[in-house]
Parts: C-alpha cells; sequence; structure tokens
C-alpha cells in the first residue's frame, strides 16, 4: 500500500508538484479532457522535463507501481483508480521547427496547434487531426488519421526518432537504425512501452489550402450520403472528407442551427488553391439544399474551423470500425441505423474516407494495421445509452479492426486487439514482455506480454 510517505519520496526528486489523494490540486492534475473516465491514482506527478520522466518511471519500477500517463486526456480507455502513478506531461511542450529538413520536434505535451502555428511560418504543416487541443504524442503513437493524411499517410508514417522512458527507467532513442524494435512498436502501439519525451516527425508543404464544412438538414440524409459516398471513388489524394450525422444537444456553445436536430455535416480538407477546390466540391454542393456553407481558401492554421470540435471537456464514449467499402447496401444499414428515421442517439456518427497514402506501405514500417481500409467509422455518445449500436450493427461491413485512437470509454481497453492484425499483435506482445513484463504501463489500450512464438 502506498501512503503519503511514497509521494513525499517523489516529491523530493522533481519540481514538479507530486500529489496524492486529498492534496490540494490533486483532481485538476489528474483530470482530462475526456471525462468519461477520471483517473484517481495513488499519485500524481506533473513533469517538467525528460529527466523528471526518467526519475518518475525509476520510482515506479522500484516500487513496482503501475503507471498511467496522460497529456489532454482525450481517449482514455482505463482509469487508475485508486493506486498506481499517473505522470502529467501536459507542461512540456516546446516545439522545434527546421525548416531546412521540413521536420518538427515536440515534446511530451504538445497539443497540435502548437506545432500547426510554429510551422506554418515557414509554409509547413504537420500530419495533425481535427482538433487544435489533442496531444501530439498520443496521437502519434496509435497512427494518426489526420487532414492530409490521404495524401501523405498516417503520423505515424512520418515520424523519425522517438525519445522514450522504457519501463526500467532507462532512456532510449529509437529511430530506423537504433532501437529499431521499439521503434516499429511505438509507431501503432499506443502507450504500451514506456512514456514518450519528445517526438521527431517531418512537416510537409501547404502552398495552398481550401477547406470548411457544408451543412445539409437530416431529412436530406440519404441524398447527402450517396453523393459524397459516390464522390469520393474520384477524388485525388490532395482531397481529404468525412461525413457525419450530427445529433447536437441543445446547450451553450453550440450553434443554434445544430441543437436538437439531426444535421448532416461534410467536412473538407483540400491540398490545393481555392478554384481547384470550389471545382471538386460542386457536386456536393448540388446534392441538396445547405444549411450552412462555408468552404473557402483558408491558411491552416484555421484548420480546426473544419470540424468544430469540442473545446470545452465533456464526457463521451468513442467508439469505431474499419470498413471494407461503402456500397449502396452499406450506405443504406447506415441510415437505418443512424439516419433520419432510426432511434440513434449518438451527437456524431462520422465516415472518414480513407485511400490513398493511408493504403500504401511507408517507407519504414510500423504497427499500424488499416492499410486496407476504404472509411474509418466512428461514432461519439454521451455517457447513458448503448455506444457499440452503431459499430456492432455495421460490423459485417468492417475488416474486423477497430481505429485505437477513436475507442475511448469504459470497456475498451480490452479491445487493444482489435486494433491489428494477428502478427502485428503477436510481435507487440513479444516486444511488450522484452519492455514491460510485469505490464507496469496498463492504463491504456493495452498490449499483454507474451512468451515469443517458437
Amino acid at each position: 500500500m502506498f501512503t503519503s510517505a511514497a509521494v513525499h519520496k517523489l516529491a523530493q526528486r522533481l519540481a514538479g508538484p507530486v500529489l496524492g489523494p486529498g492534496d490540494e490540486g490533486y483532481a485538476a492534475e489528474a483530470a482530462g479532457f475526456n471525462q468519461v473516465l477520471q483517473h484517481r491514482p495513488q499519485m500524481v506527478a506533473g513533469v517538467l522535463d525528460a529527466a523528471e520522466i526518467r526519475k518518475a518511471v525509476t520510482f515506479a519500477a522500484e516500487t513496482g507501481m503501475p503507471v498511467a500517463v496522460q497529456a489532454t486526456g482525450h481517449g482514455p480507455s482505463a482509469a487508475a483508480e485508486g493506486t498506481g502513478l499517473l505522470i502529467n506531461t501536459r507542461r512540456m511542450t516546446k516545439v522545434t521547427i527546421d525548416p531546412l529538413t521540413r521536420t518538427a520536434r515536440a515534446e511530451a505535451g504538445t497539443q497540435w496547434h502548437h506545432v500547426v502555428e510554429a510551422a506554418a511560418a515557414h509554409g509547413l504543416a504537420p500530419l495533425n487531426g481535427s482538433s487544435p487541443l489533442v496531444g501530439v504524442v498520443g496521437y502519434t503513437l496509435g497512427g494518426g488519421l489526420g487532414l492530409l493524411s490521404r495524401k501523405h499517410g498516417f503520423a505515424a508514417d512520418q515520424v523519425t526518432a522517438i525519445d522514450v522512458v522504457t519501463p526500467d527507467g532507462r532512456p532510449r532513442t529509437a529511430t530506423a537504425e537504433h532501437n529499431t524494435d521499439l521503434f516499429w512498436a511505438l509507431r501503432g502501439g499506443k502507450g504500451n512501452f514506456g512514456v514518450v519525451s519528445a517526438i521527431e516527425f517531418a512537416l510537409v508543404p501547404v502552398p495552398h489550402f481550401y477547406g470548411g464544412g457544408l451543412f445539409f438538414p437530416g431529412e436530406f440524409a440519404a441524398e447527402v450520403l450517396d453523393a459524397w459516398r459516390s464522390w469520393t471513388a474520384s477524388v485525388p489524394e490532395e482531397m481529404g472528407s468525412s461525413l457525419a450525422f450530427l445529433r447536437m444537444p441543445d446547450m451553450e456553445p453550440i450553434p443554434q442551427f445544430l441543437r436538437g436536430k439531426l444535421v448532416v455535416h461534410i467536412r473538407i480538407a483540400h491540398l490545393g488553391p481555392g478554384d481547384e477546390g470550389e471545382r471538386l466540391v460542386a457536386p456536393l454542393r448540388a446534392s441538396a439544399p445547405a444549411m450552412v456553407d462555408t468552404l473557402a481558401p483558408m491558411p491552416y492554421t484555421r484548420f480546426a474551423d473544419i470540424h468544430n470540435d469540442p473545446a470545452f471537456p465533456i464526457p463521451y464514449n468513442e467508439r469505431s470500425l474499419m470498413l471494407r467499402e461503402l456500397g449502396q447496401d452499406a450506405a443504406k444499414d447506415l441510415l437505418a441505423l443512424a439516419g433520419p428515421a432510426s432511434n440513434c442517439t449518438d451527437i456524431m456518427v462520422e465516415l472518414r474516407h480513407m485511400g490513398g497514402a493511408l493504403g500504401r506501405p511507408p517507407a519504414v514500417a510500423g504497427a499500424v494495421d488499416h492499410r486496407e481500409a476504404a472509411f474509418c467509422l466512428a461514432t461519439l455518445q454521451l455517457p447513458g445509452g448503448r455506444p457499440d449500436l452503431v459499430v456492432e450493427g455495421m460490423a459485417h461491413r468492417g475488416t474486423g479492426r477497430r481505429y485505437l485512437n477513436f475507442l475511448a470509454g469504459p470497456h475498451t481497453a480490452q479491445l487493444a486487439e482489435h486494433g491489428y492484425g494477428p502478427a502485428t499483435y503477436a510481435r507487440l506482445g513479444e516486444i511488450k514482455a522484452r519492455y514491460d513484463p510485469d505490464n507496469l504501463f496498463r492504463f491504456n489500450h493495452n498490449i499483454v506480454p507474451r512468451a515469443k512464438s517458437l
């Protein structure tokens, strides 16, 4: 049993806060963005740099204390409840851009808006997702399905180096040439192999960008979905898009036109000039009368305006399924589950268009196993309903795999195996057994240590 004496012992090693239950600031230090799960560990440590991460992990290794790691807390899958050390990295936000090599280095607590803003000064951009508040490290370790990914692949494909403190307390740098097993596993294996203190990755040029959204009344869901799915078959890789059925609650600060009704939202992220973007989206505009049309040329720094993800903490369950295809029959299935005549209560049911570079193997292999998917289905639901309803109803259309970055809430930690093919999961388990045989890093989408296959 860990007591306040242990809190005091670790506090003597760190300059950042070390708190136990009952200490002032404990709840705020442990809180994450997604409030569907809340960490209530035996101890929480707010680390300031890589050296403090090493000291915290070494302390955990010495005491046999399980470890949870959090920067922003957007995708919690298992809560540290009454036990464990939570390492909070949110104070580590330094970003370095090298415009000559077109690379970025981001510390453990960096959010995507930090990198986007720094890179934009050089006409560059990372392969970030839809929210500016999501953490760079957690997103990338889960693969990283981003706005520019049809052209440039998963964010994990662009990683060149990872500084990580493994469960034994040792700092290591993983690259394509050094600690290659770790480099492979970290890029897709989530937080199972240690605490990442910094990550380096390539940036891409963005000379032109066209984006925004089209919002349609829910009664046109069938027409809009049919137009969009047909349209995705012929658009170039520079065009990224998604379609979402939205059922937003009647509350501030949600725009009035979205509240209390079904709205279909097409999201556009196009790497090209405005006139080209206008030409490409014309069939979508013609599919039904739009309520709101925000499509226009924009600086990439305004990427958050495309999806308009929540900017305030809320509790939500998140589920996902990778789809083989989206033909007419699959579209009918989805409409029956989430369309205007359904009983769906999910606040969002989204389809993201895959393909392009997402379907090709990267230059350096990693543990991301979604190259064959045509679309990613993701759902968000407030607590109290059936979060798996839509995903289960579409399972016969799926590849059998889930995207781990879109899995959050109770009972999702044990779904890690569903994020990989059998061979990839087996190899991840073997690497886990080498670096974390006691599974100290288990408050995550957990990969169970396993003996090497004979």
